[in-house]
């Protein structure tokens, strides 16, 4: 009897909305518990940054170093090198690749025939799953100055070979629009469903209105995208300092290193390969500090246009 009294004025305790939907905050604890475990959790690691840190002392008996570590990257020969490259191809993307999905949703849109248009989107979608090994072999081939298709194209008209591999001033050019190439059809899905939901009536009352394709395209369905669009460009300026390692170093070499250098990979090279574990900590925390006081400014400003993240 104690017992069952006992249990009564535990649940008690429970908020009723808990009490009430316990089902639903069952099933959403593995991902509070996965981003505790492996986002926040790990997040103590963030004072190695400023340590000397050794693994034999260990994180909390590593002594202090204060601003050492961060000092120095910014004295660093190539700190101005590194921002300008990972500034450089990330707000070329921004450019280039931001408004291809929707450039290409507002096309598929437009499209008529099921058949045809199920044909375009499952073409476009398919190479983002190729991994980025995969991709990175395939632009190697295609690119390569003696079997190469572009090449072969060149020499066909009378040029000569193009080291495009090899040239800094083509890598930005390379990464980007093989980015576009793998990835617009799938990021193009959200808008293509946002055009999906327009309702149907505001198409049909610009049409007695005497609309034509493009006037209700500029006025019903690119308004239509604005939001979401505004929302996907938060994120991507939130991670405009995150240039996707795995790719550019894969594409790296020797001789466009003075363009492929970014943050990621110098951070793989000091801290992997140097094992300087403080220092790359520091590095990374100052490429994510940026990350998170441009997401905080862009919605900032973008919440003018009554939409934002927060």
């Amino acid at each position: 009897m104690a017992s069952g009294t006992k249990g009564g004025a535990a649940r008690a305790l429970l908020p009723r909305s808990i009490r009430k939907n316990w089902d639903l905050y069952l099933l959403v604890l593995p991902v509070v518990l996965y981003f505790l475990l492996l986002k926040y959790l790990p997040m103590y690691g963030i004072q190695i940054a400023f340590k000397d840190f050794s693994a034999a002392k260990g994180i909390w008996g590593s002594p202090w170093a204060g601003f050492k570590h961060f000092e120095r990257f910014f004295d660093n020969y190539q700190f101005w090198t590194l921002i300008k490259n990972t500034l450089g191809i990330s707000i070329f993307q921004i450019l280039v690749a931001f408004p291809m999905p929707i450039l290409f949703a507002l096309l598929v849109n437009e499209v008529r025939g099921k058949w045809f248009k199920k044909s375009v989107q499952s073409i476009a979608f398919m190479p983002h799953f190729l991994s980025t090994v995969v991709l990175v072999g395939i632009v190697m081939a295609f690119l390569s100055p003696t079997t190469g298709l572009v090449n072969n194209v060149i020499k066909l008209f009378g040029g000569d070979p193009i080291y495009f591999m090899t040239e800094p001033s083509l890598f930005k050019s390379i990464f980007v629009f093989s980015d576009i190439w793998q990835n617009m059809g799938f990021s193009s899905v959200l808008y293509i469903a946002v055009l999906a939901g327009i309702d149907k009536s505001l198409y049909e009352a610009a049409m007695i209105d005497g609309a034509g394709k493009m006037k209700r395209l500029i006025h019903i369905a690119v308004p239509s995208l604005v939001p979401t669009a505004v929302i996907m460009l938060i994120f991507q300026f939130g991670s405009i300092m995150d240039v996707g390692f795995e790719k550019i170093f894969l594409m790296q070499n020797d001789l466009n290193r003075s363009s492929s250098s970014v943050i990621s990979t110098y951070v793989y090279e000091m801290g992997l390969l140097g094992s300087q574990f403080s220092f790359s900590a520091a590095v990374g925390l100052f490429n994510s500090v940026i990350n998170f006081a441009l997401i905080m400014i862009v919605n900032q400003v973008a919440r003018r246009s009554g939409t934002s993240l927060w």
